[in-house]
């Protein structure tokens, strides 16, 4: 079942998103990887900034979650970001992250962007067979830059993916 995550449901995501983020070990560079991978404050700061939770649970316990976050500009909303899509590490491949994914998508008109490692070969796989592209070099360094709060190391090392309704925009 999926549904939106409360605050009382904030160890659970805090649990899932370092758990899921173990996949990163050995691929992403070694500066960018943190244990925690995220520290709790930093999801509260995410939750505080707009990141809206969803999660994907099996009676009570929660599987995997996913961000979305709606971002403005000159206070019109813009655009629409996937932010920390997770699924806990003995149920991956179940088709949870695709699911959470879909539903997501449905909850927005805007143009949907995915930032994620450009390592992370299973995760640009993942997000190609639901419809998402890479953008170019320059076009993710501006996107980043202008719809993320991420330091220039991870600029450096990420890609953004966009959906059909972004690359009608251009």
């Amino acid at each position: 079942m999926i549904r939106g995550c409360e605050w009382n449901d904030f160890d659970a995501i805090w649990s899932i998103i370092n758990d899921g983020a173990e996949a990163y070990r050995g691929v992403i560079p070694p500066d960018r990887l943190r244990t925690p991978y995220m520290s709790r404050e930093e999801l509260r700061h995410e939750i505080e900034s707009g990141v809206g939770f969803w999660g994907y649970s099996d009676g009570d316990e929660l599987l995997g979650v996913m961000g979305i976050q709606d971002v403005q500009i000159q206070g019109v909303p813009d655009v629409t970001l996937i932010r920390h899509a997770y699924v806990r590490t003995g149920r991956q491949g179940r088709g949870i992250g695709a699911q959470l994914l879909g539903h997501l998508r449905q909850l927005t008109p805007r143009p949907v962007l995915i930032g994620t490692w450009a390592d992370a070969d299973w995760a640009i796989r993942f997000y190609r067979r639901h419809g998402f592209e890479t953008v170019g070099r320059e076009e993710k360094d501006r996107l980043l830059k202008q719809y993320w709060t991420i330091p220039d190391r991870q600029v450096e090392t990420s890609v953004v993916m966009a959906d059909a309704r972004w690359r009608e925009r251009l």
